[in-house]
């Protein structure tokens, strides 16, 4: 199945030759219309926009538009193939963005690796788009670019492999709980995996109250305790997590955990470890596309819940439930940033789609096509962008 799947892609991207394009919203029919959309007419607007630059948000494409930028050094689970290779997945990325939020985007490849000229390159391209998707940046650069540019810029900047997983990963793990009748500020969770994606989903889950989060890297557990081997992102994640300083491999510090979750490699959790932890265990692997431990191995081993990021399998922790929707009540509200309240606002809209009659170990967030999704979390996004004083209307 898996070869079939890359083979049919293959033929539908060599027969769509690229699977976007560019439509325009007035026809150019009749000379008038040639007035209208090009000169003479254009130079009114043109005007205007110089008189007051504001009104680029009312008379161009800007109010809908998302640049989805990557420098191809980590793309999905291939690595580093470069801007070149990346393509593919950012022109997938924006047609995900008009399939389910209606949200125009432009895939672009940035060729170099540097952080300030990659900076540089942005924040002059910035002005003709409401909101910059970052994609596929590895770590810990992307930390570094998404602050600058945020910096820099008056328009949302989003690292979807950072925040995107980390609100999907939240509002799922909220619904897990429900199920096991636990709360967030009193469990231990163990993750594997302190890359952007590791790094982002624990500072997230603290902002949401957990106490007890250990990161483990390719070294065991990181803790303030531990010198050396740590990049600037883990080093600072060190001195806020882990409070009781565990060290050790994933089998050491998974000895009575709640709550696994996984952003890393196949295979590090085994159901001997699953054995070890609390009752009613929850276990999110989400590595692609072989998880850190299968679900029905992870179950066998007495976790209450499993998720995964495959759509084979229930409980699919999936980007598409999350940037749409937060895009949308971004550029909704002409919002200057995306900010923490904004994303909490988002995982809780999606996980309450979940009903308490509804809700079971094989279903804690909703399916990528479910209808209600995008409305429910730009609602969530918009209002929380008003509230916290980053939109502009």
């Amino acid at each position: 199945m898996t070869e079939d799947i890359y083979q049919r892609s293959m033929d539908m991207h060599k027969n769509l030759k690229g699977k976007m394009s560019t439509t325009c919203r007035k026809s150019v029919e009749t000379m008038d219309d040639l007035a209208l959309i090009y000169t003479p007419g254009v130079a009114e607007p043109c005007r205007a926009i110089k008189n007051d630059n504001d009104v680029l948000w009312d008379v161009t494409i800007k109010n809908n538009l998302v640049a989805v930028i990557t420098d191809g050094t980590a793309v999905l689970g291939l690595g580093n193939i470069g801007p070149a290779a990346s393509m593919p997945v950012m022109e997938g990325k924006s047609c995900l963005f008009k399939r389910f939020a209606d949200i125009d985007s432009i895939p672009l490849a940035v060729t170099t690796t540097d952080v300030d000229e990659f900076v540089y390159v942005v924040s002059k391209i910035a002005t003709s788009f409401g909101g910059i998707n970052l994609e596929d940046i590895s770590a810990p650069r992307c930390f570094e670019i998404e602050r600058k540019l945020q910096e820099k810029l008056d328009i949302p900047v989003f690292h979807d492999d950072q925040h995107g997983t980390a609100v999907i990963c939240l509002a799922a793990f909220h619904n897990a709980l429900r199920l096991v009748n636990k709360k967030i500020e009193d469990i231990r969770i163990v993750m594997s995996g302190a890359g952007a994606a590791g790094v982002c989903i624990a500072k997230y889950f603290m902002a949401a109250g957990a106490k007890d989060v250990i990161l483990c890297d390719i070294n065991g557990a990181i803790s303030a305790s531990r010198t050396g081997g740590l990049n600037e992102s883990q080093a600072a994640i060190a001195q806020i997590s882990n409070p009781n300083r565990l060290t050790g491999s994933i089998a050491d510090v998974i000895k009575g955990a709640d709550a696994f979750i996984g952003v890393s490699v196949p295979g590090v959790l085994t159901g001997d470890m699953v054995k070890t932890m609390a009752k009613n265990a929850i276990v999110f692997a989400m590595a692609n596309p072989v998880p850190e431990i299968f679900p029905n191995e992870a179950l066998a081993a007495g976790a209450a819940v499993v998720a995964t990021g495959r759509c084979d399998f229930p409980n699919q922790v999936n980007n598409c439930l999350g940037f749409p929707g937060i895009f949308r009540g971004a550029l909704d509200v002409r919002a200057t940033k995306i900010n923490e309240e904004m994303k909490l606002a988002a995982s809780k809209a999606l996980s309450a789609l979940v009903s308490d009659e509804e809700l079971s170990k094989e279903y804690i967030i909703p399916e990528v096509l479910d209808p209600r999704v995008v409305p429910a979390v730009a609602k969530a996004v918009s209002e929380a962008a008003r509230m916290t004083g980053v939109a502009r209307i």
